[in-house]
């Protein structure tokens, strides 16, 4: 990205700066659409997830008034479908999983747009994305997967899924925060949310940022898929053992591996408050959550939680990175109980 931080080519120019530029943009939009499964035009560069999101939400609404959103969506999603109508909001169950039978039921006439997100951001849990997605297509109802967890960390493949919208951010997998990715698919008409220009294909107005967007196609070129998972199924069996240090804690979501995203642990810690935990991990040098990151500077407990039906109050979220390593880990597992056993003992 460095070299393009002094950029004055805009891509949308036929001077030599802006042939760079437009250049430079294309192919990290190849490496965008390699990653995902996807055809370069299916590539629509936003500022992140959230504008992606809000843009699928928006396109949608213009065919119809209502939309279907599970109770475990992000924020991003649950209050970009308020916007445009009704929205009938499917529960999970303890897992966090969507019964796909009742994401289907919930369609209506006037359902313009379905939401299922490839994987849940607080408990890792994967969602039936290619059966509602199948069933939708069967309906002619236009399905979004926000894909912003998964993406980089489990294989995707957008052709072969059939759906019409993705929404993706290039922060989540190593990339720079400011810019992200919506998909549409070919031969999808779909009123854009920012208008003013003819950038993205009509499909996005405003000056594309070209270092943002090299940055996250380097991002999504140096990824290796199937190197993920080893580093949370070792913390999810270490910490969970049957030890006195690690009693009270409960794994949230899928129970099974292959069941969760290969990058995301949630417990329940029992009888003591996140913040403190949290506070005591960093003191360690190890940054961790509590609940969801949009909520993260608000008390209230996670929505996510609360629809699954556990203790909402008390969670702790650990994810990895692609910088994580095995001594990140260790780390970790011996930190982690030594901070327990000092809130147990404070507490009496």
């Amino acid at each position: 990205m460095v070299g393009w931080l002094d950029t004055v080519g805009d891509p949308s120019r036929i001077h030599a700066e802006g042939l760079a530029a437009r250049y430079a943009v294309e192919q990290a939009r190849d490496a965008v659409a390699t990653l995902l499964g996807a055809r370069n035009r299916e590539v629509t560069f936003t500022s992140g997830a959230t504008e992606a999101i809000a843009a699928a939400c928006w396109g949608a609404a213009a065919r119809g008034a209502h939309q279907v959103v599970p109770a475990v969506e992000h924020s991003a999603v649950r209050l970009a479908a308020e916007q445009h109508g009704p929205v009938t909001y499917v529960a999970p169950d303890g897992r966090g999983w969507t019964d796909p039978d009742a994401v289907l039921e919930a369609i209506r006439p006037d359902t313009a747009l379905v939401h299922l997100q490839w994987g849940n951001h607080e408990v890792g849990t994967l969602q039936p994305v290619a059966e509602v997605v199948a069933a939708c297509r069967e309906r002619g109802v236009l399905v979004h997967v926000d894909a912003a967890q998964a993406a980089g960390h489990v294989p995707i493949d957008f052709r072969a899924l059939a759906a019409d919208l993705l929404s993706v951010s290039a922060h989540k997998l190593g990339g720079p925060p400011g810019v992200g990715a919506l998909l549409i698919r070919r031969g999808l008409r779909l009123r854009p949310l920012l208008v003013g220009g003819d950038q993205e294909r009509a499909r996005r107005a405003g000056t594309e940022n070209v270092p943002g967007i090299v940055g996250f196609g380097a991002a999504c070129a140096a990824i290796d898929v199937e190197a993920e998972g080893a580093l949370q199924r070792r913390l999810a069996s270490s910490v969970l053992g049957a030890t006195p240090r690690t009693k009270g804690l409960e794994l949230y979501g899928a129970p099974d591996d292959d069941l969760r995203l290969p990058h995301i642990v949630c417990l329940g810690v029992e009888g003591i408050e996140p913040q403190a935990v949290l506070l005591g991990l960093d003191r360690k040098g190890i940054a961790a959550h509590s609940g969801s990151a949009c909520a993260s500077e608000g008390l209230e407990p996670s929505p996510v939680l609360e629809a699954m039906g556990v203790d909402a109050h008390h969670s702790l979220r650990i994810s990895f990175g692609w910088s994580s390593t095995d001594h990140d880990v260790d780390h970790l597992l011996e930190a982690l109980p030594v901070v327990l056993d000092e809130l147990r003992a404070l507490a009496g």
